[in-house]
């Protein structure tokens, strides 16, 4: 096991070419990966990493071990979800990215539930709003929104995903609703900065189709912000419902362009091609049963 420990180590720091961001696929101190590589490298009686000040890379040695390394890792994976298959049981360590926004509102309080029902199964939880490289960044599942592009990642939709226009009702009272797309030119619009569409709204109504170029008064890459700032009355967002269905049921936003929303996205666990493991299965199955078509965050609007 000991072993194995630094077999990880080094692969994790051969991978990322950094030792620091080894230590945070780990959840543990920079110092710790150090040391077991360094240990490595005493046991097999050669330099395995080329440290220098700006940049880890790898010796002729320790490019001649990494593939096999990886080898070896896989095979001791696969063999304990092989063991926790036939017992039923997930187990292990399960590392998730998810997109920070939804993953607070909607995936942390379900977290005590998935805990209880699969109790040997551990969970790391890293959020953000930007793509991981799920295999560089060591990650055995990501919650994605959008359309998914062709990769070689296997993907099963957990939910769809419903973007509306929304304002506050006192932005509204100062400066009217817009009727149609092209009236948002005399808005002030706040933007998600990572709206794969840039600084452009596509939105569709029937079979109407507009994209319509909005301002920079406000460009954040949070949702919560954004829907923050519309209920302050900063302007009209264009955000999902995830994020402000309790805000339009309130009456603390109200939709506007009735009837125009952005074409129709979802929620997506994606992981690496080939059979997933028990854990990855474990846990996407949860989500699938929790979350459904219409999700629960869609009801009343």
């Amino acid at each position: 096991m000991d072993r194995l420990e630094l077999l990880e180590a080094f692969a994790a720091v051969a991978e990322t070419g950094s030792f620091t961001a080894a230590a945070a696929r780990f959840g543990c101190a920079r110092a710790l990966v150090s040391k077991r590589v360094a240990a490595l490298e005493r046991v097999l009686g050669a330099r395995l990493l080329a440290r220098t000040t700006r940049r880890v890379g790898l010796t002729a040695e320790g490019a001649a071990l990494l593939p096999r390394a990886k080898r070896i890792l896989a095979d001791y994976r696969d063999a304990l979800d092989d063991v926790a298959q036939r017992r039923g049981e997930p187990s292990g360590r399960l590392r998730l990215s998810a997109p920070m926004s939804f993953a607070i509102r909607h995936l942390g309080p379900l977290l005590a539930a998935f805990a209880e029902q699969f109790p040997a199964l551990k969970l790391e939880v890293v959020l953000g709003d930007q793509f991981v490289d799920l295999v560089r960044d060591g990650f055995d599942l990501a919650l994605r929104i959008g359309n998914l592009p062709d990769s070689s990642l296997i993907a099963r939709q957990l939910a769809p995903v419903r973007i509306v226009a929304c304002a506050a009702p006192a932005y509204l009272a100062r400066r009217g609703a817009p009727r149609e797309p092209a009236d948002l030119a005399h808005h002030r619009c706040l933007h998600y900065g990572y709206l794969a569409t840039g600084q452009r709204w596509h939105l569709e109504c029937g079979d109407r189709r507009e994209s319509v170029a909005v301002g920079d008064d406000l460009v954040a890459n949070n949702g919560d912000l954004l829907a923050a700032a519309a209920e302050a009355g900063a302007g009209i967002a264009l955000l999902p419902t995830f994020i402000v269905g309790d805000a339009l049921r309130a009456g603390r936003l109200v939709r506007v362009l009735d009837g125009w929303e952005t074409p129709r996205f979802a929620l997506y666990a994606v992981w690496p091609g080939g059979r997933p493991p028990v854990r990855v299965r474990a846990l996407v199955d949860f989500l699938v049963g929790r979350f459904g078509d219409p999700p629960y965050w869609d009801e009343g609007l």
